[in-house]
């Protein structure tokens, strides 16, 4: 049995599935199996992975039903008791998959594995994620997830590995919400399990890779993930500041497309006593005058400048 079941959703990704295999196939901890969700790629995607030889990678296709379904049947068919999900445009560094299993040996009560990553701003601009947690070179509990993620997330997709029993125990990702469902299955664990963080960066999220997220429905889909842990949030401060976080991050990227409909339903959800004066100045501020502030952040993360509203 292998000890990881690797899961990778593949919808449309033919430019970047090769790189992303080959960041798998090349880890040191060789102990694995791959687990390819094709979900209706129109594409060469399909033509690309079956290029790589390797008998530890099996294909599985299905219509284009979401990654969430992708994710669901790929973690089904898994042989592993530890999952490690990875996007089918994200590179792992050869040390992921080991840095995990060190991990999952030193807490094996654990529940939600994460190690800390990078984020790739431009062709030449890469930092390092910034967490809002006590600065500690060892793999530790986190007691405070939410409290722990204001800055940059504790938890990414592509960076973290889960108990199969658990990921059950807190429910699976949910197909209802098109955009999102990485965060509302973080969300649930962070509510319900036990998560480890070990500050060695094992991956890079590209955030120049283009996404299709600026969708009207995505949008909405967001805010009602957002409002489905309404009940959990009256009662969990942490939660309250960490969602009230997404609400704002969600209206202004409403603000950026000019989504003037969900926007107008979210202002009013936000609570602007938990948010900072950067960030209540630009929830304030006219759509063309963030549009252009935005330019001007790109234009200075290319000089390797970074400002955030975050901190």
């Amino acid at each position: 049995m292998p000890f990881f079941s690797v899961i990778i959703p593949l919808y449309n990704k033919e430019k970047f599935i090769g790189n992303t295999l080959n960041s798998v196939l090349n880890q040191s901890f060789e102990n694995f199996e791959v687990i390819i969700i094709d979900d209706g790629s129109t594409d060469k995607s399909l033509e690309k992975v079956k290029q790589i030889s390797d008998r530890r990678i099996t294909i599985y296709t299905q219509n284009n039903l979401g990654v969430s379904r992708a994710r669901n049947l790929g973690i089904e068919k898994a042989k592993s008791k530890y999952i490690s999900l990875l996007d089918a445009d994200d590179i792992w560094k050869p040390n992921h998959l080991q840095e995990h299993f060190n991990n999952i040996k030193k807490f094996p009560f654990g529940s939600l594995f994460c190690n800390a990553y990078e984020l790739k701003l431009s062709k030449t601009c890469i930092i390092k994620a910034i967490y809002n947690t006590e600065k500690k070179d060892t793999p530790h509990v986190i007691n405070n997830y939410f409290e722990a993620s204001t800055i940059h997330p504790i938890g990414w997709t592509s960076a973290i590995v889960f108990n199969k029993n658990d990921f059950y125990d807190i429910g699976v990702f949910n197909p209802e919400f098109t955009s999102g469902q990485d965060l509302d299955l973080l969300i649930r664990f962070g509510l319900k399990k036990m998560i480890i963080f070990n500050p060695t960066i094992t991956s890079c999220y590209d955030k120049t890779v283009m996404w299709s997220l600026s969708k009207e429905n995505h949008q909405e889909s967001k805010r009602a993930l957002f409002n489905s842990f309404k009940t959990e949030e009256n009662t969990n401060k942490s939660l309250k500041k960490y969602l009230n976080l997404n609400r704002y991050s969600l209206a202004i990227q409403c603000k950026l497309v000019k989504n003037k409909r969900t926007f107008k339903k979210l202002y009013p959800e936000i609570d602007k006593s938990l948010l900072n004066l950067k960030q209540k100045l630009l929830l304030i501020t006219p759509y063309q005058l963030v549009i252009l502030i935005k330019k001007v952040h790109l234009a200075l993360i290319k000089n390797h400048i970074y400002i955030s509203s975050y901190k």
